[in-house]
């Protein structure tokens, strides 16, 4: 979901790099083209904006403030799949001391990389665009040609002034996504055969700012640490989560589909990871980023809960008699659900907007980049491989993979408390219903914890761990099945009761609730395949450890 004043084109485009004096050829020769509008000639100024140590341009993302042209206004590029989305909101921008105000809407999209620190201008870009719109047989726009002829000047310590020239092919999206390949790659091919150059620079910030970015300071940036050693352990293990939590937060705030549980999942597999390295991570900054992340995924999960419930609800009322779903009860379920879910969403961006989780990642990026480690920082600069990591790493009382052998048997003998226990209470009369749903969905968050400690050895160590990864998550997945049923089912009851108190018919409740039950139920028949599969694996990953 995007702003109010804000909109969203995904960008798909080629630049090329060009002499001042090449001549632009027939425009129509390229596939799809059909006739060319006549050229219209803009003149165009933008600012860019950055924190001083460059925190979007280091994630490949540009923040600028244009004039000029039909495109006047605040633009945000941000790494997609298959392009750059590209947001814009409108010049309304200036407070009431004259001053310039980058929109909340933007701001809002890059959030988890600048936080709370401060943007500031760093380039400015004057540019002579001459543009033409390239049209198929219907007269339909399916692109836009630029030749443009700009001056860059760098705002950073060191910076100069530059110019150049290149040309950009850009689709409008009126295409589909193999006809739009077919007209850029046919661009690329019939500019370079008449000279014109693949940009090596496809950002005009990038070629702006030039060498001064060198003189720029640096945000922390993950250790490079040699291979084998316990840091390098951590920073594998990690990066790519934390990575992929930076790139999620944009799409919580925008409301896409799914965000919220993804970047749940993400912010609970990091946490994880974290408490797998529990003896070889130490220290206040290691614990701090551990319960941040912890309060994270709980604050998501209140979201993440009731959009599960409105998805299962609507699901539900499908597959019953429109006789026994009366107009009123499916408003009470998935109106009610829907708000609740608004108002939880709504929460978790007011979170995702404090200090407090600024902080957080301000941590989690210092924990890659120096990682707070047992025995205090290693000497392993002279460790060209990992038999010398290793060996440098013992010196410091620190073993990665016996730390991390020793963390897959203690998760799984945690597992296999939790699922005696469970099997044991199954048919316990003497237990309520939910302590013994309670169990097992204990054995699930043991699965979680054993596949996360096996996702991390087998990354960072010899130990080959897919097979026991793959079992977990089998198991992880069917009883996360069943805990959304039980999630359901308790709503229902909620509901059904706030119904009874309003007079209202409470028997369409019962009849989902009953659904609801007998999907839990089929949900735990892969029980015992699944947890002998885990078993299993386990002990072929004992036989390979004594080897």
């Amino acid at each position: 979901m995007v702003g109010m004043n804000t909109s969203a084109f995904l960008e798909v485009e080629a630049k090329f790099a060009v002499s001042e004096n090449l001549t632009v050829p027939p425009l129509d020769a390229v596939v799809g083209v059909a006739t060319v509008a006549e050229p219209v000639t803009h003149h165009l100024s933008a600012v860019y904006y950055d924190t001083e140590d460059l925190r979007l341009l280091r994630n490949k993302v540009s923040l600028r403030r244009r004039t000029g042209g039909k495109d006047s206004g605040w633009h945000v590029k941000l790494k997609t799949e298959g392009g750059r989305l590209e947001l814009t909101a409108p010049l309304d921008d200036v407070d009431e001391n004259g001053s310039v105000q980058v929109p909340e809407s933007l701001l809002s999209m890059v959030r988890s990389i600048v936080r709370d620190h401060e943007l500031v201008p760093v380039a400015q870009v004057d540019n002579t665009r001459y543009e033409r719109e390239l049209l198929n047989d219907d007269g339909v726009a399916v692109a836009e040609f630029c030749d443009d002829n700009v001056t860059g000047f760098s705002l950073l310590p060191g910076g100069t002034s530059t110019k150049w020239r290149e040309w950009e092919v850009e689709l409008t999206g009126a295409l589909d996504a193999e006809d739009g390949d077919k007209l850029i790659n046919s661009a690329m091919r019939y500019f370079v055969s008449h000279g014109a150059h693949l940009s090596s620079s496809p950002a005009k910030l990038v070629s702006a700012l030039g060498a001064s970015v060198d003189k720029a300071p640096k945000p922390p940036m993950p250790a490079d640490l040699p291979e084998g050693s316990p840091g390098n352990a951590v920073v594998t293990a990690l990066q790519a989560n934390h990575d992929r939590l930076i790139a999620l937060d944009p799409t919580v705030r925008r409301d896409e589909w799914d965000s919220v549980h993804q970047m749940r999942v993400t912010t609970r597999e990091l946490r994880s990871h974290l408490q797998t390295f529990d003896g070889i991570l130490v220290g206040d900054q290691f614990e701090f980023v551990e319960k941040g992340l912890k309060k994270l995924a709980g604050i998501l999960g209140v979201a993440r809960d009731a959009e599960v419930v409105e998805e299962r609800f609507l699901e539900l009322i499908d597959e019953v008699d429109p006789a026994i779903i009366d107009a009123h009860a499916r408003e009470k379920l998935t109106g009610q659900m829907a708000r609740e879910y608004k108002e939880a969403h709504a929460a978790s961006i007011e979170y995702m907007n404090s200090e407090e989780y600024f902080r957080l990642l301000d941590s989690l990026d210092e924990l890659l980049a120096d990682p707070p480690l047992a025995g205090g920082e290693l000497d392993v600069s002279d460790a060209d491989d990992a038999d010398a990591a290793d060996a440098a790493a013992d010196e410091a009382g620190v073993s990665t993979e016996a730390v991390l052998a020793e963390h897959l048997d203690k998760a799984y003998d945690k597992l296999m408390k939790r699922h005696q226990k469970a099997i044991d209470g199954q048919d316990d009369e003497s237990l309520s219903l939910h302590e013994r749903e309670d169990n097992f969905h204990d054995v699930r968050k043991g699965a979680k914890r054993l596949r996360y400690s096996a996702e991390a050895a087998g990354k960072t160590t010899g130990l080959k761990t897919k097979k026991l990864y793959n079992a977990c998550k089998d198991l992880q997945s069917s009883l996360g099945d069943f805990q959304d049923a039980v999630t359901a089912r308790d709503v229902l009851l909620e509901k059904s009761k706030q119904a009874e108190t309003e007079g209202q018919s409470t028997f369409a409740y019962g009849v989902l609730y009953q659904m609801e039950h007998q999907y839990g139920l089929e949900a735990l028949q892969k029980y015992n395949d699944d947890m002998a599969a885990i078993v299993k694996a386990y002990k072929r990953l004992k036989g390979q450890k004594k080897k």
